[in-house]
């Protein structure tokens, strides 16, 4: 079959006779309004001095800074962990600070709390029913300013903690240290974010949100307090943090960063073998499944402090057992620098069909993103098998141990997918989740198609079924709500699906893989270790793509809208009895405009594809597609390869009579 892919001239004209081929039914009735789509009043503020009109950081941008020191302690019997917090914060706004606000998540677990209040049981949020003394206890808060303390009052509400400071901050670089002792009971499920399992060779902690964090000061609202009430995630501040974990020396602690002491808390065997794995494109058993169960496998000690540190971070987690297998080998970034890819599991989760190929998955994962879109920042990527269905942090996720084949893969590849958002791009997550999931899920389905010459690569999605059944549904919420502001059982689809399923139409069908990947790597670039707004996020695709996608941010962020196109009539124009084209009206029935894609098959069996762009709907319910040809047309089909959301296939084929 021959297929021909052309762009329709829209604009010529046929000064011949029409007949028509079929019956004309009655015009169907159209929910369209072209102003409504396209009008051109979108953004509601001028681009200035801190963000600029093309979607990047103006001239005077500005962000704070928090460093962090901490040194902790994991009690495996209590399932405790306590700390002491240095919290070095840098206030590089304009504003004079006589406040500020820190971050509290673990007293969500608190039976007082609001997200305790709100969070049902069976939910995957929250403490999924377990009873414990939740939340944190903080003793010996002091403030200080060039090492001289400085008066304040602090006062705990929910998950957040206010310290009012009897001088406020200055402007422009001024610095206080803020210092607290701190302990928690590590939930077993703490959200689906963090938590413990019991595995046949001993207890998985996973930890994060472990100790007291900085909230955001932005130039877009000033201090962001949302509670964490378990739906939504974080938003967080960049700085360096540096960190000391004690625990049994039975066990192996992996985290965020560098590992800084690995001759202190290795045998000498696998300490070989980790400095080994630096080099090693293949996968180097750091410690076997076979030697968990062996106490020579570990230092003969009490207990060891592992040392860590990430630079310019957003955050840190870590995880600890003694049940762990581990292994590592090198990834390979494009700039020529190398850092260590690591998993650990327990032997539960070992084999080839589990996290056994964990570090194959990490290692593909981090060059492909790194390749495609901007370089991985950190110097290793660790995976964690454990009770968390899948969790990411700076350099360091958690993803369920019972996943296999393309299950691990893919948890895997989504952690650390989120690498690139929200921990490079610092988005705020607990107001506006699509802007880390959809696009990772958007970059996921790129990165699935290529892994291992597409082992566990999927058929295309069929977004013509998508749009009957969910595009535009309104059991479904807006995408702009808060995560918590939607119903649970929709998160998959408003957070995850729909904006990933946007940018797939957008780059595919819209702008064309070259510009959609040009200006998503700028948006990348210039947001990086920075804080952007949804409309941040639309100038910045608009100004490099060189596209007004109001009418596409309106129809599928803003709105709910659905889309229908459909085809009415196919006529023939002849010069006497000698066809020389045909007319084929489309309508547009619903409110979200899309380019109209046609498939036209002749009598001869020739297929063309006719591409008409989305500019014909800003004044227009429908439109006359002209089609030359001096064959008679058997068939002509509305988005035939179902690329498109089109929520009523019925109206989108038109076969010739007879036929």
């Amino acid at each position: 079959m021959n297929k021909l892919f052309t762009f329709c001239v829209v604009c010529c004209a046929f000064a011949f006779s029409a007949s028509a081929q079929q019956a004309t039914s009655p015009a169907p009735t159209s929910n369209y309004n072209p102003a409504e789509a396209f009008g051109p009043l979108f953004y509601t503020q001028n681009g200035n001095e801190f963000r600029s009109a093309i979607g990047a950081p103006g001239p005077k941008y500005w962000q704070n800074r928090v460093d962090y020191n901490i040194t902790a302690n994991l009690d495996e019997t209590k399932n405790t962990v306590s700390g002491t917090v240095t919290i070095t914060y840098k206030n590089n706004s304009p504003d004079k600070l006589p406040y500020l606000w820190l971050q509290l998540d673990q007293n969500t677990f608190k039976e007082t709390s609001r997200g305790y209040a709100i969070t049902p049981s069976r939910s995957r949020y929250g403490a999924q029913g377990e009873k414990f003394d939740g939340g944190y206890k903080i003793q010996n808060i002091t403030v200080s300013q060039k090492a001289a303390a400085v008066k304040f009052t602090s006062l705990v509400e929910d998950t957040r903690m206010q310290i009012r400071l009897d001088q406020p901050m200055a402007p422009n670089g001024d610095i206080v240290t803020i210092k607290m002792d701190y302990s928690y009971i590590v939930p077993k499920e703490g959200s689906d974010r963090a938590g413990h399992l019991t595995t046949k060779n001993g207890e998985i902690f996973a930890i994060a949100q472990w100790f007291p964090r900085m909230s955001v000061y932005d130039d877009v609202i000033g201090w962001n307090t949302l509670p964490y009430w378990g739906g939504g995630e974080f938003y967080c501040e960049y700085g360096d943090i540096n960190f000391a974990i004690t625990a049994p020396a039975s066990h192996i602690v992996m985290g965020s960063g560098e590992l800084l002491n690995p001759s202190e808390v290795f045998t000498p065997t696998q300490l070989q073998r980790w400095n080994a794995a630096k080099t090693s494109d293949a996968t180097v058993h750091i410690r076997t499944e076979a030697e968990v169960t062996d106490p020579a496998s570990r230092p003969a000690k009490d207990k060891l402090t592992w040392k860590f540190k990430i630079i310019n971070a957003r955050d840190a987690a870590w995880a600890s057992s003694k049940s762990f297998v581990l292994d590592a080998a090198r990834y390979k970034l494009p700039s020529g620098k190398t850092g260590l890819a690591v998993s650990a599991q327990p032997v539960e989760s070992n084999g080839v069909d589990g996290y056994g190929r964990g570090v194959e998955y990490v290692k593909s994962t981090i060059e492909h993103y790194s390749s495609k879109w901007f370089e991985y920042p950190y110097p290793m990527a660790v995976n964690v098998a454990t009770n968390i269905g899948g969790m990411e942090y700076p350099g360091i996720v958690f993803c369920g141990w019972k996943a296999k084949k393309g299950s691990a893969w893919g948890v895997i590849d989504h952690e650390f997918g989120h690498t690139w958002f929200p921990m490079i791009v610092g988005s705020n997550e607990r107001k506006y989740g699509w802007m880390d999931e959809g696009f990772n899920t958007f970059i996921n389905g790129i990165s699935k198609s290529s892994f291992n010459n597409g082992e566990y690569a999927s058929a295309p999605t069929d977004l013509n079924r998508i749009g009957k059944n969910v595009i535009g549904n309104p059991i479904f919420e807006n995408i702009m709500l808060m995560p918590d502001g939607m119903a649970e059982r929709n998160i998959g689809v408003n957070l995850y699906s729909k904006p990933g399923w946007g940018l797939d139409i957008l780059r595919n069908q819209i702008l064309g893989e070259d510009r959609f990947d040009y200006a998503f790597r700028q948006y990348i670039k210039n947001w990086a270790f920075k804080h952007p707004t949804p409309f941040d996020f639309f100038r910045s695709m608009e100004n490099g793509a060189g596209e007004d996608l109001a009418w596409f941010w309106r129809s599928w962020w803003l709105n709910s809208w659905k889309m229908d196109q459909g085809i009415t009539t196919v006529e023939a124009v002849k010069d006497g009895d000698k066809i020389t084209g045909y007319n084929i009206k489309v309508v547009n029935l619903e409110k979200m405009p899309m380019p109209i894609i046609l498939q036209i098959k002749t009598k001869s069996g020739k297929t063309d594809i006719v591409k008409v762009p989305v500019d014909v709907w800003m004044k227009n319910t429908s439109w006359l597609v002209r089609y030359p040809t001096t064959e008679a047309i058997e068939s002509v089909t509305l988005d035939p390869n179902k690329v498109l959301p089109d929520s009523n296939p019925d109206n989108n084929t038109w076969t010739a009579t007879g036929n």
